[in-house]
């Protein structure tokens, strides 16, 4: 294997370059998890993988419940398939909550405050009741709880791991909290094994080729537990060298497209950029600081035969949006033309015109 066969792979197996999905859950599903805290950008990332999708068709998932908005794996948001929920909360909450531990202390929040604020949420979303981060504030300020900014981030961020909340329907352009047993039935367990094992297949089969500390950092366990779970996977995953390193990845047998004359105008925090440890496959490290700032940043990238060629932001203003590609280098007409067309399909999700500014 060598780099563009790398790029090939993950393009395919992320459903970048192609996919056989028709579903918004299933494409969730597919990818294990997609990071979100960037809520609108996190629609996109389904976008760009489910041609034909919408916005609203993606909202429309959250909203019902196929799709789940909470903190898992690392210490942040991402979208999962309401049939993975139970198992990958159970599987990597602890993990989050051993890295979470100094910040709680230092915020003065123990163990005694997390009960009493999970116990008021809870009622207080009991019976179908979806309210907002502003509003489950406001009724622990009521019960005398401190909840400043930084508080409430992690009272809430606890209810979660402990799962009692997730994400509600949106009201308007507003995120709602709700509680987890009424979005989604629990239908049993599996041993915290047997999810490691899922969670590397999951992982491997739909980011690969990838490396253990690839595995790693993107679930957020233990490289002693990625080395487990990866070592018990059976035939269906196929590992090669390139460079001393070994990269897993799904054994289809089918060989993927070139990734020449493609671009993509990929979200931020995108999965293809973010789920790997080494992302010098995709993104050269003279470029790394103008596509990922010092504070952790991924900004949106234009990727240009599989490699991150510029940055974009969009601007939305009535019935158009506005994109602005900045270019790392000069852009050909045959580049500008792919981005065109990119635009148009980014218009098509959000049901916009698109304008595209140049510099």
């Amino acid at each position: 294997m060598n780099s563009s066969n790398l790029v090939q792979l993950r393009l395919s197996n992320q459903q970048i370059s192609e996919t056989g999905f028709e579903t918004v859950k299933d494409i969730v599903g597919w990818m294990g998890a997609i990071q979100a805290q960037d809520h609108n950008m996190a629609k996109w990332a389904v976008g760009v993988r489910l041609p034909g999708s919408t916005d609203r068709l993606v909202e429309e998932a959250i909203d019902k419940g196929d799709i789940i908005r909470t903190h898992l794996l690392r210490p942040t948001w991402h979208l999962v398939s309401a049939d993975d929920i139970y198992w990958m909360l159970e599987l990597t909450a602890p993990q989050i909550k051993t890295s979470m531990r100094s910040r709680n202390k230092q915020l003065g929040l123990t163990d005694a405050i997390f009960t009493e604020s999970n116990g008021i949420i809870e009622k207080t979303l009991a019976g179908g009741r979806h309210l907002t981060r502003e509003e489950l504030t406001g009724e622990l300020k009521k019960a005398e709880i401190a909840a400043d900014s930084s508080q409430i981030s992690h009272l809430l961020m606890q209810a979660e791991l402990d799962g009692i909340v997730c994400s509600g329907p949106v009201r308007g352009n507003r995120i709602t909290y709700a509680l987890l047993r009424e979005r989604v039935s629990r239908t049993g367990s599996i041993s915290r094994d047997e999810a490691l094992i899922k969670l590397a297949r999951r992982y491997l089969t739909s980011h690969g080729p990838a490396t253990l500390h690839d595995f790693a950092w993107w679930s957020g366990l233990s490289l002693a537990d990625a080395r487990s779970a990866v070592g018990s996977l059976g035939p269906d995953l196929v590992s090669e060298k390139m460079d001393s390193q070994t990269y897993w990845f799904s054994n289809t047998g089918q060989e993927p497209g070139s990734a020449e004359g493609s671009l993509y105008l990929l979200p931020a925090f995108d999965e293809l950029i973010i789920s790997y440890k080494d992302r010098s496959a995709f993104l050269p490290s003279d470029d790394h600081s103008k596509a990922i700032s010092n504070n952790g940043m991924f900004r949106p990238v234009i990727l240009v035969n599989g490699k991150v060629a510029g940055v974009w932001k969009r601007t939305i203003k009535k019935n158009r949006v506005i994109i602005e590609p900045q270019f790392f280098q000069s852009a050909e007409e045959d580049i500008m033309k792919l981005l065109e067309s990119a635009a148009v399909r980014y218009g098509d999700f959000l049901g916009q015109e698109v304008e595209i500014m140049q510099g």
